[in-house]
Protein backbone atom coordinates (compact mmCIF):
# COMPACT_ATOMS: atom_id res chain seq x y z
CA UNK A 1 0.00 0.00 0.00
CA UNK A 2 1.15 3.53 -0.80
CA UNK A 3 -0.05 6.68 0.94
CA UNK A 4 0.43 10.24 -0.24
CA UNK A 5 -1.23 13.66 -0.12
CA UNK A 6 -3.19 15.15 -3.01
CA UNK A 7 -5.22 18.29 -3.63
CA UNK A 8 -8.30 18.43 -5.85
CA UNK A 9 -9.20 22.10 -6.25
CA UNK A 10 -11.87 22.09 -8.97
CA UNK A 11 -14.72 19.93 -10.22
CA UNK A 12 -12.62 19.15 -13.30
CA UNK A 13 -9.77 17.98 -11.05
CA UNK A 14 -12.16 15.57 -9.33
CA UNK A 15 -13.46 14.27 -12.67
CA UNK A 16 -9.94 13.78 -14.01
CA UNK A 17 -8.84 12.01 -10.84
CA UNK A 18 -11.85 9.65 -10.86
CA UNK A 19 -11.29 8.84 -14.54
CA UNK A 20 -7.66 7.93 -13.83
CA UNK A 21 -8.62 5.91 -10.73
CA UNK A 22 -11.21 3.91 -12.66
CA UNK A 23 -8.47 2.56 -14.93
CA UNK A 24 -6.86 0.90 -11.88
CA UNK A 25 -7.56 -2.73 -11.09
CA UNK A 26 -6.81 -2.12 -7.41
CA UNK A 27 -8.63 -0.10 -4.76
CA UNK A 28 -8.00 3.61 -4.24
CA UNK A 29 -9.35 5.46 -1.18
CA UNK A 30 -9.37 9.13 -0.21
CA UNK A 31 -9.28 10.12 3.45
CA UNK A 32 -10.38 13.49 4.81
CA UNK A 33 -10.28 13.61 8.59
CA UNK A 34 -12.29 10.66 9.85
CA UNK A 35 -14.05 10.07 6.51
CA UNK A 36 -12.82 7.53 3.97
CA UNK A 37 -14.37 7.35 0.50
CA UNK A 38 -13.81 5.28 -2.62
CA UNK A 39 -11.46 7.18 -4.92
CA UNK A 40 -13.33 5.79 -7.93
CA UNK A 41 -16.61 7.43 -6.89
CA UNK A 42 -17.54 10.97 -7.95
CA UNK A 43 -20.34 11.09 -5.40
CA UNK A 44 -18.03 9.80 -2.68
CA UNK A 45 -15.42 12.46 -3.33
CA UNK A 46 -18.06 15.22 -3.51
CA UNK A 47 -19.38 14.08 -0.12
CA UNK A 48 -16.12 15.21 1.49
CA UNK A 49 -14.39 18.58 1.08
CA UNK A 50 -12.28 18.11 -2.04
CA UNK A 51 -10.47 21.46 -1.74
CA UNK A 52 -8.64 20.33 1.39
CA UNK A 53 -5.48 18.27 1.26
CA UNK A 54 -6.58 14.64 1.06
CA UNK A 55 -4.76 11.46 1.97
CA UNK A 56 -4.66 9.01 -0.92
CA UNK A 57 -4.33 5.31 -0.12
CA UNK A 58 -3.40 3.10 -3.06
CA UNK A 59 -3.74 -0.61 -2.36
CA UNK A 60 -1.02 -1.75 -4.75
CA UNK A 61 2.73 -1.45 -4.99
CA UNK A 62 2.62 -1.50 -8.81
CA UNK A 63 0.89 1.83 -9.41
CA UNK A 64 3.48 3.86 -11.34
CA UNK A 65 1.17 4.48 -14.32
CA UNK A 66 -1.58 5.76 -12.02
CA UNK A 67 0.84 8.02 -10.14
CA UNK A 68 2.08 9.43 -13.44
CA UNK A 69 -1.51 10.19 -14.52
CA UNK A 70 -2.30 12.08 -11.28
CA UNK A 71 1.09 13.75 -10.69
CA UNK A 72 -0.37 17.27 -10.96
CA UNK A 73 -2.59 16.58 -7.93
CA UNK A 74 0.19 15.31 -5.66
CA UNK A 75 1.21 17.78 -2.96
Amino acid sequence: MKTLKIKLLTINDVKEFVTAANYCTYDVDLVSGRYTVDGKSLMGIFSIVPSESLELNIYSDDCDAFLESIKKFIV
